[in-house]
């Protein structure tokens, strides 16, 4: 993602920064928070991804010429022009001075906690909601089913595949991306491999095999072709005499000088041909050909086929990954937490709901992790207007008799690091960096392994303690029954 995006974003974004703009408010301080309310997937946690494309979107964040000549088409209901050429000449000459602080990618995540924190004018920070909500709400996603879908595999190889049913070419490059992040080892996705550096696999489909007048033939064509890349589709007429088809073949290869990398399967019952296949490899002289597995995979029926004993070493899993297929959104939003006037002191802003989940955490927030030296021990979410209360205590969001008390609270780790400075990308960030996909990918693993086996389970996780600085949760406490009563709650 390289070109200008400016124009990624809904209409509304642009209508109230016009109204920003023509009451005098677009300079007015303001902090924004990208989070989510409950993990993917009825899991227990997120894989933050998706913040090397959004610093891309922000490094280019301009409007050209032409942007503005389309703004100046779009009218209101009485048919008149929606924005004033004056409004358009001053997005023309708009250059961003925002601060925005992120957890890096590969970071693991909580519900509450912000994955991305902006800070600067009000306009600014309103412009760039929707498209930081799309980049990153989509590849924490993707990140987090890939995270899921490798913890259960035991070790073995995952390839993404997910290219062809993937929602568009963004979609498919995005969630390869992604993917790759949460702990898939390879794509199919050509594109993803040279714009990311994702290593690539792949070999032939049933087309290949049908294409000749029987399967033997079609093995023995694809050795001749390609000798260091065969992975034989064994499962077009007659799976298990597919297997001794490529066995056959797999002996002519090492005859002269290759190797039979493995088979795949595709179809049917996964565990059973597996094993079998496992005893045909053998016996003929292949124990260590991989099985390769497909076809509508993800980690529920990837756990079912390791109880059964399935001899698989390499998942290949695509549309069930790459879609989501499951949970298609994540649900981010980006919210206001404070607003100030010039240089003065922030004001915590506060916004209520008939859902009690959904009344935000005012403040300027910043997350840290507290370990101990068995593990993890929570996350509070602080204000960093106000000093870490010293009582030390985490109060849940949802639940405030659930509360955890920390031995020291300056020993922790503040997720959210610097990412722009005054609308420029800060050193870390930049082009060269150390924050590469392999980066990102090394923090995930480490960050996953650091948690309890339990939040990582498929089915009803423990819940890892996450909530508020005590000083925090009393500040908003007043801060609800002070806006309710204005009200006449």
């Amino acid at each position: 993602m390289h070109a200008n995006l400016a124009l990624l974003t809904d209409l509304y974004q642009l209508t109230m920064a016009y109204g920003y703009w023509k009451l005098h408010r677009a300079d007015r301080g303001a902090a924004f928070h990208l989070f989510f309310r409950k993990p993917p997937f009825a899991g227990g946690y997120a894989v933050a991804a998706g913040l090397g494309p959004a610093i891309e979107f922000l490094e280019n964040f301009h409007f050209e010429q032409s942007d503005v000549d389309y703004l100046a088409t779009l009218t209101g209901g009485d048919d008149r022009p929606l924005f004033d050429d004056d409004f358009l000449h001053y997005l023309r000459e708009l250059r961003l001075s925002c601060d925005v602080d992120a957890m890096p990618e590969g970071t693991v995540a909580f519900a509450n906690e912000p994955l991305v924190r902006v800070t600067g004018p009000m306009l600014e920070c309103q412009l760039l909601e929707t498209a930081l909500l799309n980049i990153i709400n989509f590849q924490t996603l993707i990140a987090t089913k890939a995270a899921r879908i490798t913890s259960v595999t035991g070790g073995d190889l995952v390839i993404e595949f997910g290219l062809r049913r993937a929602q568009g070419v963004d979609g498919g490059l995005s969630a390869s991306r992604a993917a790759y992040i949460g702990g898939c080892d390879s794509t199919s996705n050509v594109l993803a491999g040279k714009r990311y550096g994702i290593p690539v696999k792949g070999t032939h489909a049933h087309s290949w095999v049908m294409s000749f007048d029987d399967e033997l033939t079609a093995f023995e064509a694809y050795a001749q072709a390609m000798p260091n890349n065969c992975v034989f589709l064994v499962d077009t007429y007659d799976t298990l005499q597919g297997v001794r088809h490529a066995v056959e073949v797999g002996r002519a290869l090492r005859e002269r000088g290759h190797e039979m990398v493995g088979i795949r399967l595709d179809s049917g019952d996964l565990a059973y041909l597996s094993i079998e296949a496992r005893k045909i490899l053998d016996a003929g002289g292949f124990p260590d050909a991989a099985i390769v597995a497909s076809n509508d995979l993800d980690e529920r029926i990837i756990e079912s086929l390791k109880r059964q004993g399935a001899t698989i070493s390499v998942w290949g899993v695509g549309t069930k990954l790459a879609t989501a297929y499951d949970q298609p959104a994540l649900g981010g939003v980006y919210k206001l937490g404070a607003t100030r006037e010039a240089d003065g002191p922030w004001e915590p802003k506060l916004k209520l709901s008939e859902q009690t989940a959904k009344i935000n955490i005012p403040g300027l927030l910043q997350v840290r992790r507290y370990r101990t030296a068995n593990g993890l021990l929570g996350d509070m979410i602080y204000d960093q207007n106000h000093p870490i209360d010293p009582r030390g205590t985490i109060i849940d969001v949802k639940d405030t008799h659930r509360r955890k008390t920390v031995p020291d609270i300056e020993a922790g780790d503040d997720l959210l690091v610097p990412v722009l400075r005054g609308g420029e990308v800060v050193e870390r960030f930049a082009s060269g960096s150390d924050e590469s996909l392999d980066t990102a990918r090394s923090r995930a693993q480490q960050q996953l392994a650091e948690l309890h086996p339990t939040i990582c389970r498929l089915l009803n996780p423990h819940e890892y303690p996450v909530g508020m600085d005590i000083g925090l949760h009393e500040r908003r406490d007043r801060m609800i029954r002070e806006v309710k009563s204005t009200i006449g709650d």
